[in-house]
């Protein structure tokens, strides 16, 4: 198929990735800056049906954001408090078994578990919050802890990354969102998100959780300060990593929303930037099955449009995002099944219920189980 372009360094690009040539640091930027929208589009779904098809896949679970307390100060964040603020809070053991009762009657297979960094709580409190999740309902899978909070806790108890990790493991822990990666760049992260864990902290904590057999997630957070040659660079140093490990699932690009945040008079990403984002990410990321187009900070129409743009998953029901409501998203906190086929349908996808670890669920009524994983074609 022949991109319908007159632009011969994006032609030579086409044809690496028919090839299937890995695409250099220099094509990257070029495809960021300089390649059409509708011709860069055209080539990432090209990427994204060799790979999956027609399908489009979603996940049913539950957000579980246990205080919003946090030692950091990161100016790109909304959702953190400070301890004494009217807006703080902090999970009890029973309103998390609450929290898990309600994802085992909405039939949710995945409990996502992210929060501030609260100081005056002890690791044994957050190991604690993985554990009272396991106790209350075994069979939901438990995504927690950014490699922040990883990091976080290896500083709390002077331990390694291992151990913590191990820590987790033996309380449930079933996996690791991607979150906390920001963006890589060491210059621009002193400007977001001074004090926490830098880009090689991220890295190692991930590269040690494959290691452990632990699946992680990956992100970029894009749309502030970042200049397109960071953006690339990231893409590079992720691919690096999963050809070291092949531990990660998918990819989720971040838009950032400046509402109630320090960096709110920075304009939030365009809809064009949107794509471009997820279409360069499918690009770059040759190794990587999945790319997620996160309908909580796309929005719904952005979201259906990714799915012609490379992307091939759009998160799920998501009940209870509290992180980037709070810095103004303006999407529902959840949605339904009926409404994410409805969503997958209208982009002419085929809706595939997948779990955490990208395996099918196959459901009966109010019982489901899961199938075998789903493959990617190349």
């Amino acid at each position: 198929m022949t991109l319908r372009t007159n632009d011969p360094q994006l032609l030579a690009i086409a044809e690496k990735v028919d090839s299937g040539e890995r695409l250099t640091f220099d094509d990257g930027l070029y495809l960021d800056e300089h390649a059409d929208l509708n011709s860069l589009g055209q080539l990432a779904h090209r990427v994204r049906t060799r790979k999956h098809g027609n399908v489009a896949y979603y996940n049913t679970n539950i957000h579980l954001n246990p205080t919003n307390v946090c030692v950091y100060r990161c100016t790109f964040c909304a959702f953190r408090s400070d301890l004494k603020s009217e807006k703080s809070y902090l999970f009890s053991d029973d309103m998390i078994r609450e929290r898990v009762l309600e994802a085992k009657a909405a039939g949710a297979t995945e409990i996502h578990v992210v929060g501030g960094l609260h100081h005056l709580k002890k690791f044994d409190w957050y190991v604690d919050v993985v554990r009272v999740i396991h106790d209350t309902w075994p069979e939901i899978h438990i995504k927690a802890w950014t490699a922040v909070e990883i990091s976080w806790f290896a500083h709390i108890t002077k331990k390694p990354y291992r151990w913590v990790l191990e820590q987790m493991m033996d309380a449930g822990l079933g996996s690791l969102p991607g979150g906390g990666a920001e963006i890589f760049d060491e210059e621009v992260r002193s400007k977001i998100c001074e004090h926490k864990a830098d880009s090689g902290s991220w890295i190692e904590i991930h590269r040690t959780a494959h290691e452990l057999g632990l699946r992680s997630n990956a992100t970029m957070l894009y749309g502030h300060i970042e200049e397109a040659r960071h953006r690339i660079d990231h893409l590079c140093r992720l691919r690096d990593l999963q050809d070291e490990t092949g531990g990660f699932q998918t990819f989720i690009p971040l838009a950032f929303h400046p509402e109630n945040t320090g960096m709110a008079k920075i304009p939030k990403p365009t809809g064009h930037r949107d794509l471009r984002t997820i279409a360069v990410s499918r690009l770059m990321l040759d190794n990587f099955d999945h790319i997620k187009a996160y309908w909580i900070m796309l929005g719904e129409a952005t979201a259906q449009i990714a799915l012609s743009f490379g992307a091939d998953d759009l998160d799920g029901t998501v009940v209870h995002e509290l992180i980037y409501h709070d810095a103004g998203a303006k999407t529902p906190e959840g949605l339904t099944v009926s409404e994410l086929h409805r969503l997958i349908r209208e982009a002419g996808c085929e809706p595939v219920e997948r779990d955490t670890l990208y395996r099918r669920v196959l459901r009966d009524g109010a019982n489901w189980q899961v199938g075998p994983p789903v493959l990617a074609t190349v």
